[in-house]
């Protein structure tokens, strides 16, 4: 895990840019920093790294796996 989704991001932008790494690699990182920057977008003044389920749950808060229970 990264440090802060800033970095997060440069990283992932860093590996798009080398013509080496695999087909599957690139579909992952670009699909994973489309939804860091959306998440970003969203809570600008949210420096930490988000887990790929905090992603999913501010994407799709409806869904069963992202429900929270009060007491």
């Amino acid at each position: 895990m990264e440090k802060n989704i800033e970095t997060h991001i440069e990283n992932d932008k860093k590996i798009l840019e080398d013509p080496t790494i695999s087909p599957q690699m690139r579909r992952h990182t670009a699909d994973e920093l489309e939804h860091l920057e959306m998440y970003h977008k969203a809570h600008p003044e949210d420096h930490h790294d988000p887990s790929p389920l905090e992603m999913y749950c501010d994407e799709n808060p409806e869904t069963d796996e992202c429900r929270i229970y009060e007491d």
